[in-house]
């Protein structure tokens, strides 16, 4: 049976449809199938998610890549979320009949080709890292676009492949090979922004909080609420329900509602399942007890 490796691009763009357009049109050229664009005005930002076999998902984000740079120029970028490159972050994740190794090594080809062509810095990451400290994306990121010119000079900092210098529109890009990631915002009931940045530190791992979660307090001007945005680097060790209700029970302690919830890209099924399963108190459902689950068998 064939290989399913899914790519899932984050861009620095998120406001202007006809450069996400053109992103998207040159990805069709390559032979993968495109699942979804998601993309955000306020954090500047897009996600694109497409799976393929090994070759394809090589040209596809190479081609993702090539796009950004052409279209994108940091020095002009502003947004909620951290970003480092105009394709900010290139991950690799196993779906079917592959594995994490090979999944490391398409993202150092991957990383080797954007370093020679693009000219622009690489750093590995996750899984491919090869440093103990490039393994966490925020410490990478850390500094940002404007840090990093200077951030470079570390030979501690040096890129994996690629020119020792940033690139001066594109910035630099981490590439690397990772489990499932579901980017999942909370929406809370107030402007207060502080009150978010406490909820994001007592959740995130780096601050004592969750293991396997990220997360970050930012205000959103097009809902006018503060939001506690996350990474859930392992779904399954951190699920869906277990982290809304900790930042529903800290929300309480400062009188603040959770309004609502908001999925960046795309989550597998069995988070969802996990969290009917414990609302609903259905504990034998799973994928065999969804129509659509029969019906695409």
């Amino acid at each position: 049976m064939e290989k399913i490796i899914e790519c899932v691009p984050n861009i620095s763009e998120g406001k202007n449809r006809e450069v996400i357009d053109q992103v998207i049109e040159n990805l069709k050229k390559t032979n993968v199938k495109i699942l979804d664009v998601s993309m955000d005005p306020d954090h500047n930002r897009s996600v694109i998610t497409f799976v393929g076999n090994k070759e394809s998902v090589i040209d596809g984000a190479f081609a993702v890549a090539e796009s950004a740079v052409k279209l994108i120029d940091l020095r002009h970028h502003k947004g909620t979320h951290p970003r480092m490159g105009a394709v900010d972050v290139i991950p690799f994740i196993p779906i079917k009949n592959t594995s994490m190794e090979e999944c490391i090594e398409i993202s150092k080809i991957v990383g080797k080709k954007i370093g020679e062509e693009l000219k622009i810095p690489v750093y590995l990451y996750a899984e491919s890292a090869t440093k103990e400290e490039r393994k966490s994306l925020p410490n990478i990121r850390k500094g940002e676009f404007e840090g990093f010119f200077e951030k470079i000079k570390d030979p501690n900092w040096a890129p994996d492949f690629g020119p020792s210098e940033v690139h001066p529109t594109a910035g630099v890009v981490a590439v690397g090979a990772r489990e499932f990631l579901i980017a999942y915002n909370i929406y809370l009931g107030t402007k207060d922004v502080s009150v978010a940045e406490k909820i994001a530190k007592s959740i995130r791992e780096s601050s004592g909080g969750l293991r396997f979660i990220q997360a970050k307090g930012m205000f959103i001007e097009e809902k006018g609420m503060a939001q506690v945005s996350m990474n859930i680097l392992n779904y399954k060790k951190a699920p869906l329900y277990r982290v809304f209700e900790i930042v529903k029970m800290e929300a309480e302690r400062y009188g603040v509602p959770v309004v609502e919830s908001e999925l960046i890209g795309l989550m597998p099924i069995r988070a969802v399942l996990e969290s009917l399963s414990f609302y609903l108190r259905f504990p034998k459902i799973d994928e065999n007890s969804i129509l659509e689950t029969k019906i695409f068998e």
